[in-house]
């Protein structure tokens, strides 16, 4: 049997979660015997292990991320090299993502994190102003956060907020998470209405969506914390 840590609690379900640490959680009725949990896991084994597996490989591909001079990084659907220029400027000019020489990995994910926060608000911010108009909806503000499971919020003022890491998305996509956000501003929820209004602006968003989750799973392998 494989070990495990049990959560009881007021539920009425058996449910197996694994920690971003690795950590096999199993969450369990008050009542329900030790056995009958033991017999559950058993049950899912097959799940357990890929799951495990999949999770540890993200561990150990997080680890090993590093950027260097010449790596390339993405922003709105292209690949773009981390160059080094005399100076104590870091930016991006087009072409490539610009620092000063001589910088470590850690320093370098820094400086180009920096860089993808003041593209992502000069770009977002226009992209919202722009669709905004088109339907006719108005947000409070337009802010950039850190964001790691959420590309972006409506909040119940109509505050938008994205993740800087939006902006290594196509931009296809990037706009597709910047209607979504203003149709909540119209629809607070995911009901149909409010799919529809995406729908009007976008009628190809589920493919957008796909597309999305393709980034989703390449940054599951990378660490940009």
């Amino acid at each position: 049997m494989m070990k495990y840590k049990l959560i009881r609690s007021k539920r009425s379900t058996i449910a197996i979660h694994i920690t971003k640490d690795l950590t096999l959680e199993v969450r369990a009725p008050l009542k329900t015997p030790k056995a009958e949990i033991d017999r559950f896991v058993m049950s899912k084994w097959d799940w357990i292990s890929r799951h495990l597996a999949v999770m540890e490989q993200h561990v150990s591909n997080k680890a090993e991320f590093a950027l260097r001079y010449n790596d390339t990084v993405p922003l709105q659907g292209g690949e773009y090299p981390i160059t080094a220029i005399e100076g104590n400027r870091a930016g991006f000019d087009g072409e490539c993502f610009f620092l000063p020489p001589g910088l470590p990995p850690d320093e370098i994910k820094r400086e180009i994190v920096q860089v993808y926060r003041l593209v992502a608000k000069s770009l977002l911010t226009n992209k919202v102003i722009d669709y905004s108009k088109r339907m006719n909806v108005v947000p409070t503000a337009v802010k950039i956060n850190g964001a790691k499971t959420r590309w972006g919020s409506c909040s119940s003022i109509n505050s938008i907020n994205f993740s800087w890491r939006l902006v290594m998305a196509d931009v296809d996509v990037i706009d597709y998470v910047v209607v979504h956000e203003l149709a909540h501003i119209l629809e607070h929820n995911h009901s149909e209405r409010f799919w529809r209004v995406v729908a009007l602006v976008l009628p190809d968003y589920e493919r957008r969506q796909k597309k999305l989750k393709e980034l989703q799973k390449r940054l599951a392998n990378e660490d940009w914390d």
